[in-house]
């Protein structure tokens, strides 16, 4: 199973996990960076910048 971890930049703490969200897009036409950071947007919420945010791909056994 593929997940996406998503960080928050931290000048102070550094790179702090803001949260994991599995991949269920079964086309994967439809899977790419921006749908992804859409989606972090829409989960973490309007509050986060962009450029304050970003995801690794990782793989869940």
């Amino acid at each position: 199973m593929v997940a996406y971890e998503f960080y928050r930049r931290n000048e102070i703490k550094g790179n702090e996990l803001v949260g994991i969200l599995p991949e269920r897009r079964k086309d994967p036409k439809r899977i790419s960076q921006e749908s992804i950071m859409n989606w972090g947007k829409l989960i973490l919420g309007e509050c986060i910048k962009e450029n304050d945010i970003f995801f690794i791909k990782v793989a869940i056994d």
